[in-house]
């Protein structure tokens, strides 16, 4: 693997912004990381650290980094669908609808191979458990855990399929299609709290995380200030050389990221202080409120913080990632990024229950022992994490690219196929994958789904969007 990565590495185009892989792998592993602190097992069942101390939800704030990961997706979902378009023949009579097909095609292979294993594996633990008479204690739990962060592929699933749209919107309106997105979330939170419209919260799954993916756009076109350049996405990582008016250029570039972190700081601020949301950015149990599930407007103020915050880092960032060493790493780390991620929750509570089958005590969480114990724990987690990846990475690599062109008016069956992935994916994240003999069901959209049916529908949806993004020879 190390000379493949070497190869990789050594190929990268000059023209390739290093620093979005790095904002993509980073934001996983932050994400990684949270989750296996924030767990406080006991044999009784899994909690919340930052419920059991209340004083640390503060970190959230620095933690909660998922709008990073979308932020970045609308960057580079700009890039592949105008490279697609660029890359029709001249004289082609592909459609648009046509390259939409091989835009989603191309996007959903690389989320939903890695996907699919992980689900097809866990539900075969999962029935055998049920078949065998387990299901009980930590067991259950972990049936029920291991699905939850699908949302996450779910609303990316969202993305990439809005992205076309959502991507003529911005190049009409620029500013406007993302201030639109914004100020519509912000009518649904009125609506939700000040006219207690019931269900409208919903709407903010997509005005929240889809106006941070609208950023993207911006930053693709150059519009957030920083780096030379635009849609291909170039920055220079020179420090030397400079003149005063090179300098000066450079200090205004930063002027829409620091416009972006001081308004976003500070709106989130005002917004928990003295409005209905609560301090945590993520979503904690039994809070009647949260900022996380439906998405509200102090998320996208918290989203904006975030953006304009690692914008103000990208240049010495890619002075960075110019050092081989440095790009070798992110390189590597982006070839197995999504199957860590499916697979991290996994590890922790298998060393948990490791623990607890070796009968080794669990202390109290947040106790002085507890906090002695976490090194071990995080870095019994991250070697099983590694042994994972190293079984399923395999499947993240995309399938080569199709030889055929898809026909003209595919669009529409391939935008049937990524709605049955979003649903099915959604779906899965909530039911889990306990009580499969006994049809366990969670409401999606007011409709009772259940795993079995879930899976059915991502597994049906990717192969119509496959065969459409394919085409005929």
């Amino acid at each position: 693997m190390g000379s493949a990565v070497r190869v990789l590495a050594e190929a990268t185009p000059a023209t390739r912004d290093r620093y979005v892989d790095l904002l993509r792998v980073g934001s996983l592993a932050v994400v990684v990381l949270g989750h296996w602190m924030m767990a406080a097992v006991t044999p009784d069942g899994v909690g919340n650290l930052l419920a059991v101390v209340p004083a640390l939800q503060p970190l959230t704030w620095l933690l909660q980094v998922m709008p990073v990961f979308f932020f970045v997706g609308g960057f580079s979902h700009a890039l592949s669908y105008r490279s697609l378009l660029r890359k029709r023949p001249e004289g082609s009579a592909a459609s648009a609808d046509s390259v939409y097909a091989a835009f989603l095609r191309a996007r959903l292979q690389r989320l939903l191979r890695p996907t699919m294993v992980f689900v097809l594996v866990w539900g075969v633990v999962a029935l055998l458990v049920q078949l065998l008479g387990g299901g009980g204690g930590l067991t259950g739990v972990t049936l029920r855990l291991v699905t939850q962060p699908l949302w996450f592929i779910g609303i990316y699933l969202a993305m990439v399929a809005f992205t076309p749209p959502l991507l003529r919107l911005h190049e009409r309106y620029g500013w406007g299609a993302f201030a639109g997105l914004a100020g519509a979330a912000a009518a649904v939170d009125v609506l939700r709290f000040a006219a207690g419209v019931p269900y409208v919260e919903f709407l903010n799954f997509a005005f929240v995380w889809l106006a941070v993916h609208q950023l993207g756009f911006l930053r693709a076109d150059g519009r957030l200030g920083t780096g030379t350049g635009s849609a291909s996405g170039t920055v220079s990582a020179s420090g030397t050389g400079s003149t005063p008016s090179t300098g000066l250029r450079a200090l205004r570039s930063l002027r829409v990221p620091a416009l972006l972190a001081g308004g976003g700081l500070i709106g989130a601020v005002v917004l928990v202080a003295a409005g209905p949301y609560p301090l945590s950015m993520v979503g904690m149990p039994g809070e009647k409120v949260s900022n996380m599930a439906p998405p509200t407007l102090a998320l996208l103020a918290h989203g904006l913080w975030l953006v304009g915050a690692v914008e103000l880092l990208r240049a010495p960032a890619a002075r960075l990632l110019a050092r081989p060493r440095a790009w070798r790493t992110v390189v590597a780390a982006n070839g197995v990024a999504m199957t860590a991620f499916l697979w991290h929750l996994t590890a922790m509570l298998g060393v948990y229950g490791a623990l607890l089958a070796l009968d080794v005590p669990l202390p109290e969480p947040a106790t002085a022992a507890w906090w002695a114990q976490t090194p071990l724990r995080l870095a019994a987690a991250a070697a099983l994490t590694a042994a994972l990846v190293a079984a399923f990475r395999a499947f993240e690599h995309p399938a080569p690219p199709s030889a055929t062109t898809p026909a003209p008016g595919s669009g529409p069956l391939a935008a049937l196929g990524a709605t049955l992935c979003l649903l099915g994916v959604l779906g899965l994240s909530m039911v889990g994958l306990g009580g499969l003999l006994e049809g366990r069901t969670a409401l999606l959209i007011a409709i009772p789904v259940s795993a079995p049916a879930a899976v059915a529908m991502t597994l049906g949806g990717w192969l119509l969007v496959e065969r459409a993004g394919r085409g005929a020879r």
